[in-house]
């Protein structure tokens, strides 16, 4: 509860350093007030406890998925000192909406009561639908702005009538009562199908298929920074409160649902692969391996008892290397019409540097050892034979061999092909985030326990 607030307070100081004609203070006191956010939140880890009539619940859950979420916006931040320098909107707006964002995050992670996670989710969608129209005078943002808000807003009310089903089989909106009773042998018809819609309209926020359509036109159209941050952040936190909310419905009990979710995961990572293969444009093509790494989270659902581990791993590895790969595309796209594969060619002679973090950053999700992203597949793969499911195991291999293709075609246009003009100097916060990231990456590969045992 501590760190919600603190985050909301921190979200309001972003906007009255603008009254105060703060500006160039607004990064540098949001990344410090975060860094203590984070430290608030990690003292939290082995407290349980419970806020507001257990609206909200503090748990190792929480805090360490919330501590994710604050590493993931600090990086964010910090890449916007130099997105928003030339934007004729005021960059206190931008910085207090992904702060503002963070605490719809935490608030889903966090929930006791699906009232609040209903609210979470709102908070978070509302800011991802202003970012992604945020450049005002661009007709690809607008669309995608539009787009991502009547899409987004159907699902909302998929989620909002499967609440109000679960109420009314239940009779309570506290997910500690809904636990217990859902264990009851004799549940009511409009339970089940109140998690069904619940989960359909979390699928579509995870952009797993078939509830994906939207998501490769929102990311091309989208700013670069706002492009990075759905596909970094609001996919990872979609994925977490999935896991939590069926955690609480017992949904892992009935067959038939593991069944959809493999039949779904298997789809989201083929389809996802096969379309990444054909894209030209960078943004689409990390839309489509998004998709595709969603179907490999869903993979975690196969076992919500034992999971929660390898779910934080995973989204941790994936993330990471998100935000690395962001990094050098917004340095290469920046005042660009387009993030054409084109723009990226020769850049291992112009910026080696750069060209190696995005090369570690494609290799990660590709799953190549010594990265992040290797692990985290060992480890998934690993727990979902135990759980019975090698098919699905063999199609993910198949899937993360074909996913090899589109990443090295971004890489050899870095280093086979003569680069088009030279590029100016690289700003130093793109060189440290880019830099940070991968390293922390790595660092997950070396040592997975890291991550690993914070949930076991």
């Amino acid at each position: 509860m501590n760190t919600l607030i603190a985050i909301i307070g921190l979200g309001v100081l972003c906007l009255l350093f603008e009254i105060f004609n703060l500006r160039k203070a607004i990064v540098p006191i949001t990344i410090i007030g975060l860094l203590g956010v984070l430290g608030l939140t990690i003292s939290e880890f082995n407290s349980t406890e419970s806020y507001y009539n257990n609206m909200i619940v503090v748990s190792k859950f929480s805090s360490t998925f919330s501590c994710l979420f604050i590493v993931l916006t600090i990086f964010l931040v910090a890449l916007g000192h130099n997105f928003y320098e030339n934007h004729q909107s005021k960059i206190s707006d931008f910085i207090a909406i992904k702060v503002f964002l963070l605490s719809g995050a935490v608030a889903m992670v966090s929930f006791g009561n699906l009232a609040m996670f209903f609210l979470g989710i709102e908070v978070l969608s509302i800011s991802l639908y202003i970012l992604a129209a945020s450049d005002r005078m661009n007709l690809k943002s607008n669309e995608a702005g539009m787009k991502y808000f009547l899409m987004g807003s159907f699902a909302s009310g998929i989620i909002l009538f499967g609440i109000c089903m679960i109420y009314g089989a239940m009779g309570s909106f506290d997910v500690s009562e809904i636990s217990a009773l859902s264990q009851s042998a004799e549940l009511p018809v409009w339970f089940p199908i109140g998690v069904v819609l619940v989960t359909i309209g979390m699928l579509f926020k995870i952009a797993a298929v078939p509830f994906h359509f939207w998501a490769p036109d929102v990311y091309e159209g989208s700013p670069a920074l706002t492009t990075a941050l759905m596909s970094t952040l609001a996919k990872v936190v979609a994925m977490a409160t999935l896991y939590k909310l069926l955690s609480v419905m017992n949904a892992d009990v009935s067959e038939a649902f593991k069944i959809v979710v493999v039949v779904i995961s298997m789809a989201s990572m083929t389809v996802g692969n096969i379309m990444a293969l054909r894209q030209t444009n960078v943004k689409r093509m990390l839309a489509f391996s998004g998709i595709s790494h969603a179907g490999f989270m869903l993979m975690t659902l196969l076992s919500l008892s034992t999971s929660a581990g390898s779910l934080l791993y995973y989204a941790s590895a994936y993330s990471l290397s998100g935000i690395a790969a962001f990094s050098v595309i917004l340095y290469v796209c920046k005042n660009r019409n387009n993030e054409d594969i084109t723009n990226f060619h020769g850049l291992g002679k112009t910026n080696p540097l750069l060209a190696a973090i995005l090369t570690a950053a494609l290799l990660s999700m590709a799953g190549i050892p010594i990265f992040a992203g290797f692990f985290a597949k060992l480890v998934l793969f690993n727990q979902t034979i135990q759980a019975g499911y090698l098919a699905l195991v063999i199609v993910a291999v198949i899937n993360s061999i074909i996913s090899v293709g589109y990443y090295f075609k971004l890489i050899l246009a870095m280093y086979s092909k003569e680069p088009n003009e030279e590029r100016k100097g690289t700003p130093f916060l793109i060189y440290a985030v880019a830099i940070l990231a991968i390293v922390l990456n790595i660092a997950l590969g070396l040592f997975p326990s890291l991550v690993l045992d914070l949930l076991a």
